[in-house]
């Protein structure tokens, strides 16, 4: 036993010599630690190739120079040759696109293609196709060209859920005509919605790549070389990069691709609602104990929110068994559904949680649902700093509003006071002040006057669309 303690003290005693003695070519050597990706060419090379270029062109009429023409008395100083209208011009304009199946699909912006009466696309090696579309998607900003070639090099679409701020990301295109470029950057936000274009939806993936004119429609990829976008807009005051540039997310656009490929168009689901954001100063007048979810302004009549029971007022809290906190978020969810399918929303209505299962009408491009509304007040005076009168079924036709709308019309606003603040405009209805109904200047009076918050929340109909509005009371 002591022999072989003895044994052991000297192995041990041999290894902590070894340990300590400087490092020489005798002894292990630790791995360096990974320093930053040098270049990017292996992932160019793969993606390049896949990326096209667009451009589109339509004829268009120039305004006429003589707008008397067909007058005889201007004729007559012109000897009868005054031209009718003004001669044919070609418009052409410049955009990128990616390869998403090797038989000649290739996805591209709505905005690259929209009202071409001709299409190109340049290829790699110097090949040039005529495109045509196979259908186009507006509210998405997203359109798919069929060329007639084959075996072409594919960008195959990546996860872009997965993807998080500050993600190293390439964008591929081609920028003001000068031919194919790769920018770099980073993933610098998610879920923007700009409000610009169409508008309708919007999801975008933020990036500080470069993106210029001429870009819209390339590809956004990562540095595993998978399609994470398809770069959209920029935001610019000069209309030239400042590193704001905004992509769709590939799974967005793969959704969409696979709908205009397989039937030319796209159907999405629809609640028919408008929503809002529960806001601090909306949350004692719902009935929560804290700001979350978003509140229904306003149910389509006849709509599958009406048909479920959905009522205005309605707290909902979840979607699906998650919960729901952004209006934007929830709209492109029940988009993303198919006309007909069943959901289940959480909501809070008065003081109790309940489920209602609804299903889902069909969007048209005439649907104003789903969406965030903003701004309104009101009241019939000083407090609020409005002035009111009862709406008569004369001032409800001209305003454009259905039969039967009860409320106060805003007919004065005075710029200084808390309701222009919150942003009231002459022509507002008011149906409701804290959740009561109101028809005359008096019941706002009256219904300011309870005690509570010093928020006044009223509900505001403007040209149809009914939204909450939190004032602050004077």
């Amino acid at each position: 036993m002591k022999r072989t303690a003895l044994v052991l003290a000297c192995l041990l005693l041999a290894f902590g010599c070894r340990r300590a003695t400087p490092t020489g070519d005798s002894e292990p050597r630790s791995m360096p630690a990974a320093g930053p990706l040098l270049s990017y060419a292996s992932v160019v090379d793969r993606v390049a190739p896949a990326v096209v270029t667009i451009r589109s062109s339509q004829r268009v009429r120039a305004p006429q120079q003589f707008p008397f023409s067909d007058d005889p008395f201007f004729r007559q100083f012109f000897g009868g040759a005054i031209p009718r209208e003004g001669r044919t011009q070609v418009e052409e304009s410049l955009g990128s696109g990616v390869i998403v199946r090797s038989d000649g699909y290739i996805l591209t912006n709505h905005h690259v293609i929209d009202g071409a009466d001709q299409i190109k696309v340049d290829l790699s090696g110097s090949r040039t196709y005529s495109a045509k579309v196979v259908g186009s998607d507006p509210p998405s900003d997203l359109a798919v060209l069929k060329i007639g070639a084959s075996g072409l090099p594919v960008l195959q679409p990546g996860d872009s859920d997965r993807v998080r701020v500050g993600d190293v990301c390439l964008a591929v295109g081609n920028p003001l005509g000068v031919g194919e470029t790769v920018t770099s950057g980073i993933i610098s936000a998610k879920s923007r919605v700009t409000g610009s274009g169409n508008g309708s939806f919007q999801d975008f993936l933020q990036t500080d790549a470069p993106i210029n004119r001429g870009n819209s429609g390339g590809a956004l990829v990562n540095t595993r070389g998978e399609l994470i976008g398809i770069n959209s807009q920029i935001l610019s005051p000069t209309g030239a990069s400042v590193g704001i540039g905004f992509a769709i997310p590939s799974n967005m656009a793969k959704a969409v691709m696979n709908q205009l490929i397989g039937k030319g168009k796209v159907q999405r689901g629809m609640i028919g609602v408008t929503v809002q954001r529960v806001t601090s100063d909306l949350v004692q007048q719902f009935g929560l104990k804290e700001a979350r979810g978003i509140v229904i302004s306003g149910v389509t009549a006849g709509g599958a929110g009406e048909r479920a029971g959905l009522k205005q007022g309605d707290v909902v809290l979840q979607l699906n068994g998650k919960n729901v906190n952004d209006t934007n978020e929830f709209r492109n969810q029940i988009a993303a559904l198919a006309p007909g399918a069943d959901v289940t929303l959480t909501i809070w209505r008065g003081s109790a949680q309940q489920q209602v299962r609804v299903r889902l009408g069909e969007w048209t491009d005439a649907a104003a649902s789903e969406v965030e509304q903003g701004g309104g007040g009101g009241e019939t005076s000083g407090r609020l700093g409005i002035e009111a009168e009862p709406l008569t079924p004369e001032t409800a036709a001209r305003l454009g509003l259905r039969r039967g709308t009860q409320g106060v019309v805003v007919t004065q606003v005075d710029p200084g006071g808390p309701a222009a603040q919150a942003g009231v405009r002459a022509g507002d209805v008011i149906q409701e002040v804290n959740r009561q109904p109101v028809r005359s200047p008096s019941e706002v009076r009256d219904a300011l006057r309870k005690p509570g918050a010093r928020t006044a929340v009223l509900l505001v109909n403007r040209s149809g669309q009914t939204m909450y509005v939190p004032v602050p009371q004077q």
